[in-house]
């Protein structure tokens, strides 16, 4: 294994980062492309092609990388596969493995994004000896990958741990992706956070925000974690909320496979106590007693691209 990597990819909603990985699990080369402006998928994968050949190179070329572990949303395990992911800009089934494997012509596999952080976790982070958790990945949508007696758990299809597409308010909001009302991910990603301080704004006209100062269209996540930081009431009570919705899901979660840990992930864990304290309050207050105070909620300990790609790459290791 002297001198060979792995290549870790994760494909976000915005963004898809990527990394050259040692047997070691270290990260060699990290870099990253836009996602979302490549609607056909072979202009992507030329785009990601050429911005990760520089890298290969440097190492000594193709004949030193073992293969490509990928890491998508709703990536198919079994299949190589993305099914009808509602954040990604390619539609219907894209057999991204077999695309990869053709243009880089090495091995190449795939999980769900958030199996591959929670590989990640589990190998190098914050799950380091853990055999019962669940990872929440908090970004463009909601991810997460569990883990059972120290195994993911992919079901039988290859399509299992799509805990954001659970309906957690029942007729509740729209995902445009897939048409459902009430997910997760429309009241917990950072997607949902932008709207949640829209709808708080129109809610509360007589309420001074700094939130005011700018459009709708200018109105993001990073701008209300900004404003709260600097004590905008508005900005606070959209976490507070966000965190109500994310403890409430929760406490589904661990009634359903008890784990040791639920580890959060991705840009929003950001916000800090902000979103863990109300997070950890509505956890415990809806679950029964044999469940409260038997489960740590905790963040990453892994740079937030790190735990995805080591994830990915460790992919490659298991290849025939």
């Amino acid at each position: 294994m002297k001198n060979t990597y792995a290549i870790g990819i994760d494909i976000g909603g915005t963004n898809t980062v990527f990394g050259l990985v040692d047997h070691y699990g270290m990260i060699e080369y990290r870099g990253a492309i836009s996602t979302k402006k490549f609607p056909v998928i072979e202009e992507y994968i030329n785009e990601l092609y050429n911005a990760i050949m520089p890298a290969i190179e440097q190492v000594g070329g193709i004949e030193h990388i073992r293969g490509i572990g990928i890491g998508a949303p709703n990536g198919n395990y079994y299949t190589g596969t993305i099914e009808y992911a509602p954040n990604l800009p390619w539609k219907d089934i894209v057999p991204i493995a077999l695309l990869m494997s053709a243009k880089f012509q090495v091995p190449a596999a795939l999980t769900n994004d958030a199996n591959a952080a929670a590989v990640g976790e589990m190998m190098y982070g914050a799950a380091k000896g853990m055999k019962d958790f669940i990872m929440i990945t908090l970004g463009t949508g909601v991810g997460s990958g569990i883990v059972a007696n120290g195994q993911l758990i992919y079901g039988h299809d290859g399509n299992a741990g799509e805990l954001g597409h659970t309906i957690i308010i029942p007729n509740g909001r729209l995902h445009a992706g897939t048409g459902a009302r009430g997910s997760l991910e429309t009241y917990c990603s950072a997607t949902a956070v932008r709207q949640t301080a829209i709808e708080m704004l129109e809610q509360n006209v007589e309420e001074d925000s700094l939130l005011r100062n700018y459009s709708k269209e200018e109105i993001d996540s990073k701008l209300v974690y900004t404003c709260a930081v600097e004590g905008d009431k508005i900005a606070n009570e959209v976490y507070r909320y966000t965190g109500e919705i994310l403890g409430m899901a929760l406490a589904n979660f661990v009634m359903f496979s008890s784990p040791e840990a639920i580890i959060l992930f991705g840009g929003l864990c950001k916000a800090g106590k902000m979103l863990l304290d109300p997070t950890k309050e509505h956890m415990e207050a809806n679950l029964l007693p044999i469940f409260r105070n038997k489960v740590r909620l905790l963040f990453s300990e892994l740079k937030e691209a790190d735990a995805a790609i080591l994830g990915a790459s460790a992919l490659v290791w298991e290849l025939k």
